[in-house]
């Protein structure tokens, strides 16, 4: 079975910034997708960023543009989220999330497994 296991989060001045991490087990590593995504309190779950483990360059949301960084560790098979420029708004619950295939979308209907989040909370 797949599974996905966050770590990182916790509390952050404004201003400041996160590092995330997702250890990926049980999934066949050259045709599969990991994304980011978090849920602020009383919104929907959004789609931060997603890379495809086979190769290709990783895609940014609006939310996560310019200020976000993904980047994949294969030998440790986790995937971690670095963000800066921390405002109360990225207070959410932050999850990992993956799902077989090559082509990756940030969709997060489009994804079969989830990790159990992790909060990040900003003031």
């Amino acid at each position: 079975d797949v599974q996905l296991v966050e770590s990182g989060g916790g509390s952050v001045q404004a201003g400041g910034s996160l590092r995330l991490s997702c250890a990926a087990s049980g999934y066949t590593y050259g045709s599969y997708c990991l994304g980011w995504y978090r849920q602020p309190p009383g919104k929907d779950r959004e789609g931060l960023a997603r890379i495809s483990l086979g190769g290709g360059r990783p895609y940014y949301a609006n939310a996560a543009k310019d200020r976000s960084t993904i980047s994949q560790d294969n030998a440790k098979h986790t995937l971690d989220l670095q963000m800066s420029s921390l405002t109360p708004e990225d207070t959410a619950v932050y999850y990992c999330a993956g799902r077989s295939g090559s082509m990756c979308l940030l969709d997060p209907s489009r994804y079969d497994y989830w990790g159990q989040g992790t909060q990040v909370t900003v003031s």
